[in-house]
């Protein structure tokens, strides 16, 4: 199952941006504008809040303290315009696991939260890709929790450029890595592997680099 994130930002735009980013790195997210709605919502379950400072006439800080009375382990992260060293102590007091300064990089946040997820719940071998979940003790690969069916060396290939993300391999490294570097066969396996993969999951961002090889972006 997906992880969930709530988003509790007023700034319609800048909301829907960053429900959009989240949604597209796998997430499950339920967006609130205001405190009253993020707190008619306090108890649904959810892996990580994502909370503006300033909302309406109370604060992320209100609600912080309304969260962790409830679940003092669930992570949090602040999003503020106010880049004061005070607002960043006050946060940290109140158990917030991150802080960052408006305007940033959406892509800045989505890094920011996959770093969180993946210390927080460290024993979920659990991955979250380009839209895709990966279970990799079950060996498992989900879009929208549905199963996607994936031969050993589809999974096994899927899983090398996953744990080398923006590294480039020869066919030749990738044919030692994921099949044997006693393998026989034509390193052309490797294409009609990567072919196979990319059908099944087109959202992947495998990149071909012409004259060399492939890598993950």
């Amino acid at each position: 199952m997906k992880r969930v994130i709530n988003v509790v930002e007023d700034e319609k735009d800048l909301n829907e941006l960053v429900k959009r980013y989240l949604e597209k790195e796998g997430y499950a997210i339920n967006s609130y504008l205001t405190f009253d709605e993020a707190y008619s919502n306090i108890d649904e379950h959810c892996d990580l809040w994502v909370l503006d400072i300033m909302l309406d006439d109370k604060s992320g800080f209100d609600l912080i303290e309304e969260i962790k009375s409830r679940n003092k382990d669930i992570p949090v992260i602040f999003m503020s315009a106010r880049d004061k060293e005070f607002d960043r102590i006050i946060g940290l007091e109140k158990g917030s696991d991150d802080y960052i300064t408006k305007p940033f990089s959406p892509k800045e946040l989505v890094l920011r939260v996959n770093n969180i997820m993946r210390r927080v719940y460290k024993d979920d071998e659990r991955i979250f890709i380009d839209g895709y979940e990966i279970d990799e003790n079950q060996r498992v690969v989900y879009k929208n929790n549905v199963p996607i069916d994936l031969t050993t060396k589809e999974f096994d290939l899927l899983m090398l450029f996953v744990k080398n993300k923006g590294t480039a391999f020869l066919r030749e490294q990738i044919l030692t890595k994921v099949w044997d570097e006693n393998f026989y066969g034509s390193d052309r396996v490797v294409d009609d592997t990567l072919r196979r993969l990319r059908k099944k999951m087109p959202k992947i961002n495998i990149q071909t680099i012409y004259g060399f090889g492939y890598r993950l972006g």
